[in-house]
């Protein structure tokens, strides 16, 4: 079974549509690697109805240490960084997405994170 797994900084005070926003990039940004390198772990997620997850930490020095984890995994993973035209400084780290991956590997990393 595969999903992806998106990670949100709760610092940030970000509203709900600014999230939403945030884990879109991440989300298409990290299936985009995905579908590039691994096209048979994206078919196989596309096929199981693209299962995703949503978390969150409480800052950028969690956000990056998580993150790090998932790279050094192997599992494709996409940063994404602010604009900074609305809620957030330019450059602002917001979330990551991590996946489609196999749904284990990433509940090893990420699975003592909370829901958002």
């Amino acid at each position: 079974m595969y999903k992806q797994t998106i990670v949100i900084r709760s610092d940030l005070g970000m509203g709900k549509g600014k999230i939403a926003a945030q884990s879109s990039h991440a989300s298409l940004g990290a299936y985009k690697k995905v579908a590039k390198a691994h096209p048979d772990v994206a078919r196989a997620w596309e096929a199981e109805g693209q299962m995703k997850v949503v978390l969150k930490v409480q800052g950028e020095e969690e956000l990056l240490e998580f993150y790090n984890k998932g790279k050094a995994a192997g599992i494709p993973c996409e940063l994404i960084h602010d604009a900074g035209h609305t809620q957030v400084e330019p450059g602002s780290i917001t979330c990551f997405a991590a996946g489609p991956w196999n749904a284990n590997e990433l509940d090893a990393i990420f699975g003592k994170l909370k829901l958002l």
